[in-house]
């Protein structure tokens, strides 16, 4: 079982035990939160979208630890000038282990297929074609 929820403007598939680290969230280590927006759950085959998200559906999940992101650099440079700029980034980021999916709403439907016409028929007006030209 997985779902699909959004925290922070972005968008993260996780199943029960699964860390994932998200956009820093105001809540202490070792709390629980809850994300309600939760777009989409498979439960076991039964794909249940929201429309935009699911009735009833949460992710509960454990406050690990907070901390900073990797460090991300921008380097700017113009040629044949000697100007340089260098800056860099870490944002703030959230671990969170998923203890829990809870899945509500209704199961999607499968598109129903369209109807097409028997091969029987597409080889008779081929048929009569032929002889029409002829």
């Amino acid at each position: 079982m997985y779902a699909v929820f959004e925290t922070g403007g972005k968008q993260y598939r996780a199943g029960a035990g699964d860390t994932v680290t998200v956009e820093k969230l105001d809540a202490e280590a070792g709390k629980p939160v809850t994300f309600n927006r939760v777009l989409m759950v498979n439960n076991d085959g039964k794909l249940t979208v929201g429309s935009p998200v699911v009735d009833q559906a949460a992710v509960v999940a454990d406050v690990v630890e907070h901390k900073r992101g990797p460090k991300l650099i921008a380097f700017k440079m113009k040629r044949r000038k000697g100007s340089r700029r260098k800056i860099g980034h870490r944002q703030d980021v959230t671990v969170v282990k998923i203890t829990d999916i809870q899945a509500g709403g209704k199961p999607a439907k499968a598109k129903a297929a369209k109807k097409t016409a028997p091969k029987e028929e597409a080889a008779a007006t081929a048929d009569e074609q032929a002889e029409s030209k002829e």
